[in-house]
């Protein structure tokens, strides 16, 4: 866990208590997009089992589709952590310990909404266009996802590094 006298400065006119408390509203901000989208597969997903189509689904598709209600009930639980640890931690001091362990958390969480996202489009592919279809969805899904959850914020952060715009540290 990161303490907060080994937070690196950031340039601005805050005090370290300020520092966390503004890393933690950006935190719960996040979270806030992520339940969004989680709710929406989510919600998607629970309604597939009343549906006259559902029956005929595979075997495969089946297992696909409880996959993918596991993985939307994980990410839920994910997205509340954050919560439940600051109703720990709150008014013991422990903000920059709270603010580290829910930056890891929303990582997680992250981690989830992506595999939510290509299971999901994954089984639609499947029961509309086929299986060969849903692999290849599936596998471009997973690509872009790649290049922009996880790339893009790494190009972003050498690019400003190269360009003296950002700092070196990992503070969240």
């Amino acid at each position: 866990m990161i303490e907060p006298e080994q937070v690196p400065r950031t340039g601005r006119n805050e005090s370290v208590e300020e520092r966390m408390d503004r890393n933690w509203m950006e935190l719960i901000q996040e979270l806030r997009v992520l339940q969004t989208g989680v709710q929406i597969l989510g919600g998607f997903l629970l309604t597939l089992p009343f549906q006259a189509r559902f029956e005929h689904l595979d075997d495969w598709q089946r297992g696909l589709y409880l996959f993918n209600v596991m993985a939307a009930a994980l990410t839920t639980a994910l997205i509340l952590l954050p919560v439940s640890v600051h109703r720990r931690l709150f008014r013991r001091g422990l903000k920059a310990t709270l603010v580290s362990s829910a930056d890891a958390i929303t990582k997680w969480a992250l981690g989830g909404v992506a595999i939510l996202i290509v299971g999901s489009a994954t089984l639609v592919f499947d029961v509309t266009a086929g299986r060969t279809a849903a692999v290849i969805a599936g596998s471009f899904i997973i690509l872009v996802l790649l290049l922009l959850v996880v790339g893009m914020p790494i190009w972003l952060q050498r690019r400003a590094l190269q360009n003296g715009n950002g700092k070196s540290g990992n503070a969240p």
